[in-house]
Formats: C-alpha cells, sequence, structure tokens
C-alpha cells in the first residue's frame, strides 16, 4: 500500500501533554483518511490512531482502519517516515 501525509495539524499543548502529537490527513491508494492521530505512547513510541465513534453505551467502533496487522505495521513504517518520526 502506498500512502501520502497531506496534512499535519499539530495538537493544543493540553492535548501533547496527553500524547496526541497532530491529527493527519492521508492519502492511500484510492481513499483519503482524515482525523488519524499521531501519538507518543507512553513508552514514548509514536504510533497511528484511527478515526472511531462511541455508541449509546459508550462502546468504541472504528470508523476506519487498517485490515490487519501486517498492513497497519506497513502504513505506520510509512506515514512515520514521512513525518521523521520513529516508530
Amino acid at each position: 500500500m502506498t500512502a501520502r501525509v497531506l496534512s499535519a495539524t499539530r495538537a493544543r499543548d493540553d492535548q501533547r501533554a496527553t500524547g496526541l502529537l497532530a491529527w493527519l490527513t492521508i492519502e492511500t491508494d484510492r481513499l483519503v483518511l482524515d482525523g488519524v492521530q499521531l501519538r507518543r505512547t507512553l513508552d514514548g513510541r509514536h504510533v497511528l490512531s484511527w478515526p472511531a465513534r462511541r455508541d449509546a453505551k459508550g462502546g468504541k467502533h472504528a470508523v476506519v482502519r487498517p485490515a490487519d496487522d501486517a498492513s497497519r505495521v506497513a502504513l505506520e513504517r510509512e506515514v512515520l517516515g514521512q513525518l521523521g518520526a520513529d516508530p
């Protein structure tokens, strides 16, 4: 899969303190994905977090996500590389 970061919007300082670094718009082969989050985990890794909604009971449901772990790893590697962020 080919992916290209179209835009990155920096999070506010209070959001950055919680690990949210930026919101991304990513173009893949046939899709444009808005609202992908660039986050820093507690152990310092950079990861992508996918848009989700909450149902009436508070359950989280992905709006869009990689099909499997191998796709997630490949997409994160490509996007993080473009942003100059190590995984």
